[in-house]
């Protein structure tokens, strides 16, 4: 998102409450000292971390954290091994430069075969969220494994004989594999407050992963949020970064088992992701502008990363944020390109000698480069390029960059020895095949169902207990309601057999329980109703309603909410509708809320006796059945306190101790436990009409309108409309609509599935449009802000007719303006940005009552990608915006 109006710089007193709000978490920060000895070392006079110290065999986390004056050297667990160093340096001495790009380049699955990592010596292949051997959802363990075999055969049957591995996001459980056990997200964990657990869990996921073939998992995920609009809050583990330090530590000793030189045979690699502040920023916009200064940069977002390399954590995963602040004279930009970042920090002063790996086409978001050319990302310190589909060219292109000496071969080499030094590190180079491996292939293995519903106990949080409702009496009788309780799409999350995961349903999870399915267990089928939206069913036949709500699946992008507020209410109406039937009618209401992060719910709160926070659990629901109902399952019941602060109104975020004007209606570590019943009385329901970015009325806006950014942006939807239907048929959320006239699917514009690809055939006029399907706003603050129509394009096919671009106040009033030659111009499949002044627009547009801010329409054959699209304040006077007078 373009930034317009500079922040105001967080300045001394912001820059120390941050800083000393580590201490406030609870407990006193620890007067700044020059360095902290790890475990090995002498003192160098910069300060040092290392092993942590350990509470019941496990990283402790601490009461307080050292305020550090500059990013520490970390004395990693794993350290090197001399005769590994010779082998290495031979292996790259006589290897061609082919080989070494080669071994730099990581495609994805479905767009390389084995043949193929063969004849150009890949490295390694991923695949990503909702991919699958052979496309399909369900695949065997011993599907996977073949596409592993073919692969490694592939590789070693090179003359190198370098073997290739896999990647693949197991950040909750292997995610991507039919059949596995899922644990509860990050932020259920980080509830927990039990670093223990996070090392068995590290451990059983790296069993699942073996079991299907692969090498390599692109986890933990180590974002210390800051805002909860983020769409990924709930892959960070809390915003108290000493329980992501602690967790850092312990779920890379899991995963990657390991000694002093090598990893355990039955483990996998780690990846500590995203390096570098993708928790910190503005707005909590997925791959925005991080405007910390150095200090929040090293103590806050730096954490997770000094517990996960003091563990071994042998590859680092290169963020998609920016790190910006140029009041501060910070101006890294995309972290993917940054030197500063990357070898400075990371390789030079953190002493990281393992693998960098970019993101999903990472590099092309760098100033100047592409998906497939960027000698500035490589410059900067990535030593594997992630390049899912652009991987021939990115060969190419790399290779002539290193013999025209924009990149050096000195550079090329570093990365490949970080590459072999962990492959050595990792016993591949005398690894059998990976069927052949310990733990493949085990149906076993990939079932951890118990340590999983031992997760979903201690992850739960208790808000409220009025007349100490919970726990229920085991010979209840239990009305359950709610679009949640028998969902495991709902209650799995994102990342989840497909990348949003969505699509899902109960029968991708055979072996998976929902929490309507553990109230049966542990109550008796007999003594549990269920009715979803709770038509028709008398509340008081009932000894409780337990009514499970909250958010359905997002991942990366999709999740933000962007200028909404934090208002559930708003965001799942159908929730409240179900609590007003049941609430208020003489039987107690215990609510479970399913979510990815804290919420502005009291509105929910005022309608239940009692409130659980689930978070997302994963597979075992029985898990949150085994607390509600008094049984032998229940252990000590709810030990789970807030690892994240919970908001009092509906635009309180961001919300973190130690910030200026901290009043959460729970703070970070509440959580209550049977026999407390809490103080929660009626709360205020006010929340603003508009959200929280101030954008309606007259004014002078200050705030992006997004429409479509990944998805449609409430409240505005897609559409496409001709003879067929000039009413117009919606998008769905697959991203696709058809006529004959025009057809839409999704594409990947700035990055993966970002963008709808709009064909139209020339069989008729038709548009594709993005309206507000109940009425016109005021929009006016964006005229009187000198604003732009902004949208990223790609032409795949220039038009052959008239195409306009038009928005529209409630038909038949519109404005439009001819963009036929626009489009004409725009070089085919390269991306461009188009900025189209609203005035523009002006003054056939009634600007007080806009429902369509966006259209594009032609008569003829045209092809087009549209993402990002957006009116921004001040675009109209950028040096790049569209003139008026050119748009007739």
């Amino acid at each position: 998102m373009r930034r317009l109006i500079t922040p105001r710089p967080p300045g001394r007193r912001r820059v120390l409450a941050a800083l000393t709000g580590l201490a406030l978490l609870p407990g006193a920060v620890a007067a700044a000292s020059p360095e902290t000895p790890g475990h090995e070392g002498k003192p160098t006079g910069r300060p040092v971390v290392g092993r942590p110290d350990m509470d019941h065999g496990c990283a402790r986390i601490e009461k307080r954290l050292p305020a550090l004056p500059d990013w520490p050297t970390v004395r990693s667990d794993v350290g090197r091994n001399p005769a590994d160093e010779k082998r290495i340096a031979k292996i790259v001495a006589g290897m061609t430069l082919a080989e070494k790009v080669g071994q730099m380049t990581q495609p994805e699955i479905s767009a390389i075969t084995p043949e193929e990592v063969g004849r150009y010596g890949i490295g390694s292949v991923l695949n990503g969220g909702g991919s699958w051997p052979g496309r399909d959802k369900h695949a065997s363990p011993q599907d996977w494994l073949a596409l592993a075999d073919a692969y490694w055969q592939a590789s070693v049957n090179t003359r190198t004989k370098i073997p290739v591995i896999w990647g693949i996001d197991a950040v909750h459980g292997n995610n991507n594999v039919f059949g596995a056990t899922l644990f509860p997200h990050n932020i259920g964990l980080g509830a927990a407050h039990d670093p223990c657990l996070l090392r068995d869990i590290g451990a059983a996921t790296a069993a699942q992963i073996r079991a299907t073939g692969q090498d390599w998992a692109f986890a933990p995920t180590l974002a210390v949020v800051r805002d909860d609009r983020w769409g990924r809050t709930y892959e960070g583990f809390s915003e108290d970064p000493r329980i992501t330090r602690a967790y850092g530590y312990e779920v890379v000793r899991g995963l990657q088992g390991g000694g002093s030189h090598r990893l355990g045979d039955r483990g996998v690699i780690a990846t500590a992701k995203h390096f570098i502040g993708d928790g910190g920023t503005l707005k909590g916009q997925d791959q925005g502008v991080n405007p910390s200064s150095e200090a929040e940069m090293i103590n806050i977002h730096g954490q997770g990363y000094y517990g996960a390399l003091a563990a071994g954590a042998q590859t680092v995963m290169a963020s998609f944020n920016s790190w910006t602040n140029e009041d501060l004279g910070i101006t890294e930009g995309k972290v993917h390109g940054s030197g500063k970042l990357l070898t400075e920090v990371l390789k030079q002063k953190m002493d990281f000698d393992g693998v960098v790996v970019s993101d999903w086409n990472g590099i092309g978001q760098v100033a100047g480069c592409t998906n497939s050319n960027c000698a500035r990302a490589i410059n900067a310190g990535i030593d594997v390029v992630m390049v899912p589909n652009d991987w021939k060219a990115f060969i190419s292109t790399t290779m002539a960059q290193v013999e025209a000496r924009e990149i050096p071969m000195s550079r090329i080499d570093d990365a490949v020895t970080r590459i072999l030094r962990v492959k050595l590190r990792a016993g591949l180079f005398e690894a059998r095949k990976p069927s052949a491996r310990p733990g493949a292939g085990s149906a076993k293995a990939l079932q951890a169902r118990a340590l999983a519903r031992k997760a979903v106990r201690e992850s739960q949080v208790l808000l409220k207990n009025n007349r100490k409702v919970l726990p229920l009496s085991p010979r209840s009788k239990v009305l359950v309601v709610g679009k949640s309780a028998d969902s495991m799409q709902n209650q799995t999350g994102g990342w989840t057999l497909t990348w949003q995961g969505t699509g899902n349903t109960n029968a991708d999870f055979p072996k998976g329980t929902t929490i309507l399915g553990g109230l049966r267990e542990v109550l008796g089928a007999g003594n549990v109703t269920f009715s979803e939206t709770a038509d028709g069913v008398d509340p008081s036949a009932y000894d409780a309603v337990v009514a499970v709500i909250g958010e359905t699946p997002y991942a990366e992008g999709v999740g933000d909410l962007g200028r909404r507020s934090l208002e559930a209410a708003k965001l799942y109406p159908g929730d409240l509708a179900v609590l007003d039937k049941v609430a208020g009618k003489g039987t107690p209401v215990v609510t479970v809320y399913v979510t990815g992060r804290a919420l502005y719910v009291n509105k929910e709160l005022n309608r239940s006796d009692a409130f659980v926070v689930a978070w997302l659990p994963g597979t075992e629901g029985g898990g949150v059945a085994d607390l509600l109902v008094r049984s032998r399952n229940s252990g000590p019941g709810y030990t789970g306190t807030l690892s994240y602060s919970w908001p009092r109104s509906a635009c309180q975020t961001p919300l973190n101790p130690g910030e200026e004007g901290y009043d959460p209606l729970f703070p970070l570590g509440y959580g209550l436990r049977y026999g407390q019943t809490g103080s929660v009385g009626t709360l205020d329901e006010t929340s603003p009409e508009f959200g929280c970015s101030g954008t309606g009325g007259g004014g002078t806006a200050t705030e992006d309108l997004e429409i479509y950014n990944r998805q449609d942006v409430a409240p505005y939807k897609s559409f496409i409309g001709s003879a067929e239907n000039w009413g117009g048929t919606e998008i769905g959320v697959d991203g696709e609509a058809a006529h004959s006239e025009i057809a839409v699917v999704p594409s990947d514009v700035n990055v993966q599935g970002d963008g709808l690809k709009a064909t139209w055939t020339g069989a008729g006029a038709a548009q594709i449009y993005m309206q507000d399907p109940a009425g016109g706003s005021d929009l006016r603050g964006y005229l009187n802000a000198d604003a732009a129509l902004v949208f990223d394009t790609i032409v795949h096919q220039p038009p052959a007719a008239r195409t306009v671009i038009s928005a529209h106040c409630v038909y038949p009033c519109f404005a439009e303006v001819v963009a036929t030659s626009l489009f004409q111009k725009l070089p085919v499949g390269t991306k461009a940005t188009v900025k189209i002044p609203v005035s523009c627009f002006a003054p056939n547009l009634d600007f007080e009552n806009v429902n369509t801010p966006f259209l594009v329409y032609t008569d003829g054959a045209f092809s087009a990608s549209f993402a990002n699209v957006r009116w921004v304040p001040g675009a109209a006077k950028d040096a790049d915006a569209r003139s008026c007078a050119d748009l007739t």
